[in-house]
């Protein structure tokens, strides 16, 4: 079981807030630390604001040096697949290869417009095409071109430039749809990721993914399979209860719907997890300003897992 850590800015956090929190992550053995890719606080007003998530992926790339980085996931809808290409690729650059790339189709509309971004009613279309896009830009041999023409996007004779350090990077697709988006992580995934939902709907997850790849000639144990779930705990049960509660969750559902609990409690919670095949599982820390919260996990429930 790898263990990461997955945050989210939009709801109130200063770059050097992130950074405080990937270098205890880093310090402490987690595997990874994530990052939402969202402009809207969900809940409080937001201060000091959102922070971009590559400028911010890769300012922490020359600020850590053993953690790797990533996005769950970021938004088709915020950027172009070529600039996003060459945004990932430098950052892969700049951290020594230690980028992960989690794609998605965007889900919250009312950030879009307090932006002025576009938020098309049809989107997977556009997922599919930046998924083609961006892996073949990083794949076409240095000193070949890139072309390609879809109904939403179209690129002519691409250098295809900057290289990435990984070859390739792995690449995240998320999310419980039915057919399409199984399809597409056999296609493109390097890792499959079922974010926020119950036992059943992410073993069903699981095994449509599954399905998905061997119809498409991939060995299903290829791809790694993944959770993301509101992570907290207590060295008693007040304590847990309080923190809970400061993120806005009733304990007792946390414990359920979510990773919470004392040690003995987030430990079976994870073994039951382990159970249905999660390989890594995304710890989201939600308060910033309790970093105890990374320490008590490292120290009391990753060791059953090593």
């Amino acid at each position: 079981m790898r263990f990461r850590i997955f945050t989210e800015p939009q709801n109130g956090a200063s770059y050097g807030q992130q950074l405080a929190m990937a270098r205890a992550a880093e310090r402490l053995g987690f595997d990874a630390f994530f990052r939402s890719d969202h402009l809207l606080a969900m809940g409080g007003d937001g201060l000091p604001g959102p922070t971009d998530s590559w400028v911010t992926l890769g300012a922490l790339a020359r600020e850590t040096s053993t953690i790797r980085l990533g996005t769950l996931v970021t938004s088709v809808t915020f950027r172009h697949p070529g600039l996003t290409a060459i945004q990932v690729a430098q950052v892969d650059e700049m951290s020594g290869g230690r980028i992960e790339f989690g794609l998605g189709t965007g889900w919250f509309a009312a950030e879009h417009t307090a932006y002025g971004i576009p938020f098309p009613a049809q989107r997977f279309g556009m997922l599919e095409e930046q998924l083609e896009i961006i892996t073949g830009l990083w794949s076409t041999p240095v000193g070949g071109r890139f072309s390609f023409e879809g109904d939403h996007y179209t690129l002519a004779d691409s250098p295809a430039l900057p290289k990435p350090v990984q070859q390739p990077v792995p690449v995240i697709i998320g999310g419980t749809g039915p057919s399409r988006t199984p399809a597409l992580a056999a296609r493109f995934a390097h890792e499959y990721n079922v974010p926020f939902r119950s036992n059943d709907e992410i073993a069903a997850g699981f095994a449509r993914v599954r399905r998905a790849a061997e119809d498409f000639g991939r060995d299903p144990d290829s791809l790694v399979y993944s959770a993301a779930l509101t992570t907290t705990i207590g060295e008693t049960d007040a304590s847990y209860r309080r923190r809970a509660e400061r993120i806005g969750f009733e304990p007792a559902q946390l414990a359920v719907d979510g990773i919470g609990g004392t040690a003995a409690q987030v430990v079976d919670r994870i073994g039951g997890l382990a159970e249905l095949g999660v390989e890594t599982v995304y710890l989201q820390i939600l308060d910033f300003d309790d970093l105890e919260v990374l320490e008590l996990l490292a120290r009391e429930v990753v060791p059953h897992f090593s």
